[in-house]
């Protein structure tokens, strides 16, 4: 039996991480190459994680709960020897899926470095080690094509790399040296990211002064004074990028008499400086917090991500790029209400659960045909605006994750009972939150219908890069002022515009809300599709 690792792999769309929000196996079950084992909630939605192999569960390494960055090991499973060595290339995908994130989300300036990549650069033929052994050679400046694995199936190790790394560094042993650090090609490993510990350390790098580094250990604190650091070139990159100085690094690690830095060490390091930085930080907010009162600091915490999160940093982003303006209207809708009563039978008859929200996306979609500016997108980085040629209308639905936006495509060539039933699909699917980004992406024009709940009015916010979008208040019975003095009993429906003030002024808002409200006052014409 061998015992197999699983990590989280890339779902696409520059997804970085997902909270594992449930297990659906437990240690010693039996599982199947792709059985779902987990849900993963991403920014959009939750997503089920499948095996990869045939085998056991032997650990889950990850609570319900956590946030896992794309590439950690969150499971293991115990497999046959004949089905491990197949999998290969199931694990081989998924090291690579998650090396991609790896250097184009999480380290960025290991991807940003243009010569290193080229310097490393895999030719064609399969290449089996994970995303740490990848980035390390690539720390170290080895072609990892030309490293020869000592593990199983010829998988390349840390070992391996290291090893390989020395080799080349023996064979420059005869170059000249030149005055000041010298360059070192690592090898071993350092002990400075034992678990628990934390580093800060004071010095000046390069100069050719002392330079003290100190260990924390809870228990003990190690001190070192040094003038000189061995590293390779590589690694003073990585400590210049992060800000670290190399000579106040703690190792106890040497190459030919001289403390010898690695990667892996400025790494640890930064990171300890963070979490110092930190918890300075929260020692200065708990100070603060004393001061509140109980009544006030008091309260129950949720945690502020995922898919909640994602709607915050959206609708915080369009308030504060998009200045709104909101126009205000009311549409006597008593004829609507009549041929919506009237339909509604019919509609049952096929199977489709008729509301008033298929007409009002007929009338939107009409009206943007004749005032085509509030179907536009602002293309900031090409100072252009975009007149879109599609009716892409999204609707906003209320979940308990906050409201999430499915787009029903091409409502201009859809009826009104294939409307009626793709709306409730897609607002089930988003309560259960069963969507696909592709069906929350593409909008040209948002429809949000708070009205459902109660209420008459508000101030949509529009969803960037939109340019307008109507909030529909409640449908009621309200007094209605006609022939000039008559007041009489109408059904009204209250809608709320909210444009985009740098694309449409307001009397291209106003004209394109007396479109919308002329064809729901006579719904009629929505049907023979008469303007």
């Amino acid at each position: 039996m061998t015992v197999k690792s699983f990590r989280l792999p890339d779902v696409g769309e520059g997804v970085a991480e997902g909270e594992l929000v449930a297990w659906l196996v437990e240690p010693g079950e039996r599982v199947t190459e792709d059985q779902p084992v987990a849900d993963v909630e991403t920014d959009k939605s939750i997503i089920e994680i499948p095996s990869s192999y045939d085998g056991t569960v032997t650990e889950l390494l990850v609570d319900e709960g956590t946030v896992v960055p794309v590439g950690e090991e969150i499971i293991r499973f115990e497999v046959d020897e004949e089905a491990a060595e197949p999998t290969e290339t199931v694990d081989e995908a998924t090291d690579t899926a998650a090396e991609t994130t790896d250097e184009s989300e999480i380290e960025p300036e290991v991807a940003g470095d243009s010569e290193a990549v080229d310097e490393v650069a895999t030719p064609e033929g399969r290449v089996f080690a994970p995303p740490r052994v990848r980035r390390l050679a690539r720390e170290f400046g080895v072609n990892i094509a030309a490293v020869d694995g000592s593990e199983q199936s010829g998988r390349i190790s840390e070992r391996d790399v290291r090893e390989a790394a020395e080799a080349e560094g023996e064979a420059d042993e005869g170059a000249e040296e030149t005055p000041g650090p010298k360059p070192f090609t690592p090898s071993g490993k350092s002990a400075v990211s034992k678990g628990g510990e934390s580093v800060s350390g004071a010095g000046l790098a390069g100069n050719g002064e002392t330079t003290t580094a100190t260990r924390s250990t809870g228990s003990e604190t190690e001190t070192a004074s040094r003038e000189r650091t061995a590293a390779a070139p590589a690694t003073r990159k990585l400590a210049d990028e992060l800000g670290v100085d190399i000579d106040a690094v703690p190792t106890d690690v040497e190459r030919d008499g001289e403390p010898f830095v690695s990667p892996t060490d400025i790494r640890a390091y930064a990171e300890r400086q963070q979490e110092a930085q930190a918890a300075d930080a929260a020692a200065v907010a708990t100070e603060g917090e004393a001061a509140v009162t109980g009544a006030e600091a008091a309260g129950t915490r949720i945690p502020h991500r995922g898919i909640r999160q994602s709607i915050g940093e959206q609708m915080a982003s369009s308030k504060a790029t998009i200045p709104h303006v909101t126009h205000h209207d009311t549409a006597t809708v008593s004829e609507l209400v009549s041929l919506r009563a009237e339909l509604k039978p019919l509609a049952e008859a096929h199977g489709a659960h008729l509301t008033y929200l298929p007409f009002v996306m007929k009338a939107i979609v009409r009206a943007l045909a004749e005032v085509p500016i509030l179907n536009a997108t602002l293309d900031e980085a090409n100072e252009e605006i975009v007149l879109r040629d599609e009716y892409h209308i999204g609707i906003a639905v209320a979940t308990d994750a906050g409201l999430l936006v499915p787009v029903v495509r091409n409502v201009d060539e859809k009826t009104i009972l294939e409307l009626a039933d793709e709306i409730v699909d897609l607002a089930e699917r988003a309560k259960n939150r069963e969507l696909s980004r592709d069906e929350m992406q593409g909008g040209t024009f948002t429809i949000t219908n708070f009205g459902a709940i109660g209420g008459e009015y508000a101030t949509p916010i529009i969803n960037h890069p939109e340019t307008a979008i109507v909030g529909l208040g409640a449908i009621e019975t309200r007094p209605v002022v006609e022939d000039g003095d008559a007041v009489v009993a109408r059904e009204t429906l209250p809608l709320s515009l909210s444009i985009d003030h740098r694309v449409i002024d307001g009397a291209e808002g106003a004209a394109f809300a007396n479109r919308v409200i002329e064809f729901l006052e006579n719904p009629n014409r929505l049907l023979l599709g008469s303007t």
